[in-house]
């Protein structure tokens, strides 16, 4: 019996929360699983680069977790643009966790999945979303522990403008400092604390304020991403609550209210920037079967 594996498409960092705050948003890859074949054939429309047997990350992460897996036909349908900062290799990696779950009967938990899913991908702020939904605040310590909590992020139209070219998780890493001073690692922390605070209580103003006060990584990634700084305000002028770099870029994400959402695309669509806009929302439910 065929089934289908959705996962949703994460923002990761939110500004300061870097590497341990995401939200799920309203772009899917989709995964059709059908009969069982000799070898893996993993159907999709993503371009060459990427394969189309046992080397696809689905495949791939599936089979380091149960390696006696049967292979099967696979029909892949993704929605979330690839090394752009919306969660794609997350979203194929939790789509393997599923795979290897639903066919080798494995009944794995939640928390389960999700310490596979950060021990593939190496840092949590991508992948709980993409499990739980909504929300998300993670860590993952040094005995290699994930502690999470999901939460419920404001009512908010989300604007994520999308640029034409890539930018690789590799390459937007490498131009971050090995270290910080300890007092900038002390105001680093206590922005992303306080962001998370009111964002619990709900309290948008304070929130917004605190996404656009990094002091983690966006000023080192800011000659990778030019348009982060005029999209920003581009984003005032609309009313914006606040625009930030979503996970490594260079997709931007501003957080919006849903009337403000035109005034915003017209701006956008005057300043001259090359891109696509994309009017999303948080998805409030993680991975699901059907």
């Amino acid at each position: 019996m065929s089934f289908e594996i959705i996962v949703p498409a994460t923002s990761a960092n939110l500004g300061p929360g870097f590497d341990s705050i995401g939200i799920a948003v309203s772009r899917y890859l989709k995964v059709k699983v059908e009969a069982s074949t000799a070898s893996w054939q993993v159907e999709h429309q993503l371009g060459k680069d990427v394969p189309t047997d046992e080397r696809n990350l689905i495949v791939k992460t599936a089979l380091q977790i149960a390696p006696a897996i049967q292979p099967h036909h696979l029909i892949v349908d993704s929605e979330i643009p690839l090394a752009r900062g919306l969660g794609s290799s997350s979203s194929a990696i939790i789509a393997g966790i599923e795979l290897a779950d639903h066919l080798a009967e494995l009944n794995l938990s939640q928390l389960e999945k999700l310490q596979l899913a950060t021990k593939i991908e190496g840092h949590p702020d991508n992948v709980a979303p993409a499990i739980l939904g909504d929300l998300t605040v993670s860590t993952y310590t040094a005995d290699q522990q994930v502690f999470s909590i999901k939460g419920h992020f404001p009512e908010m139209a989300l604007m994520a403008f999308v640029p034409p070219t890539e930018l690789l998780t590799t390459a937007s890493r490498s131009v971050l400092p090995a270290k910080l001073n300890f007092s900038t690692a002390v105001k680093a922390s206590s922005i992303g604390n306080t962001l998370v605070a009111a964002l619990f209580a709900g309290d948008l103003k304070q929130a917004g304020q605190l996404m656009e006060q990094d002091q983690f990584h966006e000023q080192y990634r800011a000659h990778l991403v030019p348009h982060l700084a005029k999209l920003r305000t581009l984003g005032h002028q609309a009313g914006a609550i606040a625009t930030y770099l979503s996970g490594a870029g260079p997709t931007t994400m501003t957080v919006i209210d849903l009337k403000s959402c035109q005034r915003f695309a017209d701006l956008v669509a005057a300043s001259g920037l090359s891109g696509e806009l994309l009017q999303l929302k948080v998805e409030r439910q993680g991975v699901v079967i059907r």
